[in-house]
């Protein structure tokens, strides 16, 4: 095992002591517990969003912690859920007196801890379950679909709403929305090595990728061997449109992610592919986000998240951003 790492013990922390260091003009870190919140306290009235997750998949979720986004992000050890006093410390911190809106990936653990938060707190709070990925129904981590990249896409669309005074009902109604027009699914080359393991989470040929695959390492629909990156974009896509089922002339947001180890040269080849085969379809391509977002370590792969858009989506999506990971109008 190769990583920039002093210890296993101390990977996290060290890991987000600079990441605070690094963005003290946008987040500030908490420790024992960990969390990390905006740097400008949560303005009065506002909807606090909080989500949260295992590290090892930045920029998700501390680094969307900002304007426009979350107020909060709870990272657990590496693909390990936070505890519910993590959850619990920052909602405390980042309650403005309406409401806290939890955004959870359906994996057990965070479900668990999240909802267990949830019945701690005193104050109101909803929950929006993200579970977007079509490759399986279930697997070792879930039951149910599994909460992949379009949990950035709900983060965005729903903190445009709370930044812009929605209800913490409207936001919880807007981030189901969002959830329900969405489908990612995603391809992995390579394994990814937890560090306190030492060892890759799986083994796979030189000449096998895992089609389906989860962000933690799951298996997905099957090993296969490797094929064209248009047959791979065309696979991922048919998947995705037989579960989304986008029309003709529908407008759709096209996310091309990467999992951490694959470079942005591929996957805009990925978005080239995609798009000739949704144009082909006459699907419209309105808006687009290309890069890591929802990373599994040093993973090589990609996912592809298609989002149905309206009127209410476009104007939320498009809205100010001003994070550590992503910004734009501002």
């Amino acid at each position: 095992m190769k990583k920039f790492m002093n210890s296993a013990d101390d990977f996290l922390k060290e890991s987000l002591q600079g990441f605070g260091a690094a963005h003290q003009d946008v987040v500030s870190c908490h420790y024992d517990p960990n969390f990390i919140t905006r740097a400008t306290p949560t303005k009065e009235g506002k909807v606090a969003l909080i989500s949260g997750g295992g590290s090892g998949h930045e920029p998700m979720h501390g680094g969307l912690v900002g304007h426009g986004m979350l107020d909060a992000a709870c990272p657990g050890f590496v693909f390990s859920s936070p505890t519910p006093d993590q959850m619990l410390a920052a909602a405390e911190k980042v309650d403005s007196g309406a409401g806290v809106l939890f955004i959870v990936k359906n994996y057990s653990g965070d479900v668990m801890n999240f909802q267990m938060a949830a019945e701690m707190m005193q104050g109101p709070n909803e929950s929006v379950l993200t579970n977007d990925d079509v490759a399986v129904e279930d697997s070792s981590f879930t039951t149910g679909r599994r909460g992949v990249a379009a949990t950035v896409v709900v983060e965005k669309i729903v903190g445009s709403l709370a930044e812009h005074g929605g209800s913490l009902h409207e936001c919880k109604a807007l981030g189901d929305k969002v959830n329900k027009n969405s489908g990612s699914m995603g391809v992995a080359f390579s394994s990814c090595t937890v560090p306190a393991a030492g060892k890759p989470n799986f083994d796979i040929g030189d000449d096998e990728m895992e089609f389906g695959v989860g962000i933690h390492g799951e298996p997905g629909r099957r090993r296969d061997k490797m094929k064209s990156a248009q047959e791979i974009t065309n696979e991922l896509l048919e998947a995705i449109n037989e579960d989304l089922k986008p029309e003709a002339n529908e407008e759709i947001l096209l996310f091309v992610n990467g999992m951490g180890g694959t470079p942005l040269t591929e996957l805009y080849l990925i978005y080239h592919n995609a798009k000739n085969m949704l144009d082909k379809k006459n699907i419209k391509i309105s808006r687009s986000l290309v890069g890591n977002y929802c990373t599994s370590l040093e993973m090589q792969g990609a996912s592809i998240t298609l989002t149905k858009l309206d009127e209410e989506l476009v104007k939320h999506w498009d809205s100010n951003v001003h994070t550590a990971a992503m910004r734009w109008g501002m």
